[in-house]
């Protein structure tokens, strides 16, 4: 397909029927509404299915954190050291940092679906290398396959939904892909409990793993009813198809199918304009390489470069505030606090975060994203430094803050109480934290696609994606060390002061985009950051 400012932007056009149908648009507003009602049928039917890839996600996430207790001695005939644990668990997030940025390519030349289909692929093959691993390096190995999916899948899952959603509902939708993040992750607490408490711990383990290809093996199935996304369809020439996939949304009616027509026509002027900036940032020069070109304008046109600093802070953020070790390792945290059933304790906590993202689907269209993040991110710096003051009153072994060691021994009844006491609070302040960041910090940043015009929106998207699974690589990697090394009350300290610098620089920089186009939630960082 030929590229640039002089390549045709739609390779065809439609038949008599349509032609009769731009006449009769000729004379209306450009600026018909869209309708007010809830998203239709086929629109919540495509949520749900490329949802099946956020709950491959979540159970990924859920399922590893009751791995780590049930395996035993399963893998290279020994216990698993700290360094272990945090290799299998820190892969994933490198592959998927690894993944992002590609993916993001793949998306741009080969459409939104061949890139869903792939990280099922992938999906399957992680799921099977590890339920047949030996070794823990074999393990490893089957955690960066899957890494490598749910990068992809990370990435490509909320951008197709974005991009077929009408903007009124556009926020709750892609929240509908991170409620099946919680739903895997609840699934995954609940199969592990099954299996840690009823099941042989020597070969549970390896049908917890297992499972996850059965998830991704449907989404194969339903891929084929699935449509590429219009944007995509308009940007590579296909303005027909396009119109028909929207029309399916919408509906057929007179009114709908103006609304398709003037969607269409909006899509097609922001490419014409992007392309024009395109070569203003290129100082007229007409690059050969397509990606290369579309880097180019990520980085050089200034509301391109916000939108990245935006999407970057609010990923970066969402990893950095330390939820994703809680997943990792919950069960592991339960087991040192003395709780008897440690993978029934964690799945209390993946519960309320299910809970309270069913709470943000109904509030993120109606508060807005800039102030749901506001008012959300208090409590998290809140959780966490209760969940600090829980640790400092926890009594452990003289000289012993091995978080993945076996759990403490009190020396003596006064002890033992005050221990009971701290984990209790510990257990409120984590679901405290937890509610919090499900209301707002779970869901806002998977929104990054409404910063990014359409020609860098893939790029963008994905290069936010990779900062989000590079923050997840640090704090996978680090979170034991650092519960040994400097406390988890100092641990849990930093992860508030985290939640805390990003409350201010969400304040500063992030505008509000709910009830907006795509087309014009990129108009916000035109002239500056947007925020009124």
């Amino acid at each position: 397909m030929a590229s640039g400012a002089e390549a045709p932007l739609i390779s065809h056009r439609d038949d008599g029927s349509d032609d009769d149908l731009h006449s009769e648009l000729s004379d209306e507003d450009a600026s018909t509404e869209w309708p007010t009602g809830s998203p239709g049928l086929f629109t919540w039917l495509l949520t749900l299915s490329a949802g099946i890839s956020g709950l491959l996600f979540g159970y990924d996430t859920g399922v590893i954190s009751a791995t780590l207790v049930s395996i035993g001695t399963s893998l290279s005939g020994r216990e698993l050291s700290s360094l272990d644990k945090s290799a299998v668990t820190s892969c994933t997030a490198l592959f998927a940092l690894v993944a992002s940025p590609i993916s993001s390519v793949l998306a741009d030349h080969f459409g939104r679906k061949p890139v869903i289909l792939l990280s099922d692929l992938l999906f399957v093959f992680g799921a099977l290398v590890q339920a047949v691993s030996t070794s823990v390096s074999g393990m490893v190995l089957g955690r960066s396959i899957v890494g490598a999916a749910v990068g992809a899948a990370s990435f490509v899952t909320p951008l197709y939904i974005a991009e077929l959603a009408p903007p009124a509902y556009r926020g709750r939708l892609v929240t509908m892909n991170v409620l099946s993040i919680t739903l895997g992750q609840v699934v995954a607490y609940i199969i592990g409990w099954i299996f840690a408490e009823h099941g042989d711990s020597s070969v549970g383990w390896r049908w917890m793993v297992g499972l996850g290809a059965l998830p991704a093996i449907l989404q194969c199935v339903l891929l084929f009813l699935m449509p590429e996304t219009p944007r995509w369809l308009v940007k590579a020439g296909k303005s027909t198809d396009a119109r028909q996939v929207i029309e399916k949304t919408l509906g057929p009616d007179l009114t709908s199918r103006r609304l398709v027509e003037n969607v269409v026509k909006g899509i097609e002027m922001e490419i014409r304009e992007e392309q024009g900036n395109a070569t203003l940032a290129n100082n007229g020069a007409k690059s050969g390489n397509a990606w290369l070109q579309r880097w180019n304008e990520l980085m050089r046109v200034p509301k391109n470069r916000r939108a990245l600093v935006i999407a970057c802070l609010l990923q970066g953020l969402q990893q950095l505030c330390g939820f994703n070790s809680l997943m990792y390792f919950s069960a592991t945290i339960f087991t040192m606090l003395g709780f008897s059933i440690p993978t029934l304790t964690s799945l209390t906590v993946a519960a309320t975060n299910f809970a309270f993202t069913v709470l943000a689907l109904i509030l993120i269209d109606r508060i807005g994203r800039r102030r749901i993040l506001l008012y959300s991110l208090p409590f998290m710096v809140g959780g966490l430094l209760l969940a600090a003051f829980g640790f400092s009153s926890f009594k452990l072994p003289s000289g012993d803050t091995n978080i993945g060691g076996p759990a403490p021994v009190t020396v003596d009844a006064a002890s033992a109480m005050s221990s009971q006491h701290a984990a209790i609070v510990i257990l409120i302040s984590i679901m405290i934290y937890v509610a919090s960041y499900a209301l707002g910090l779970g869901n806002v940043p998977w929104m990054q696609s409404e910063l990014f015009p359409l020609n860098v929106r893939s790029l963008g998207s994905g290069l936010a994606t990779s900062t989000n699974w590079l923050a997840n690589f640090i704090i996978g990697l680090t979170f034991l060390p650092l519960m040994d090394l400097l406390t988890p009350s100092v641990t849990f300290g930093l992860y508030g002061l985290v939640c805390a610098v990003g409350w201010f620089a969400i304040w500063r920089i992030y505008p509000e985009t709910a009830g907006l186009t795509l087309e014009e939630a990129t108009c916000l960082l035109e002239n500056g950051w947007g925020v009124k």
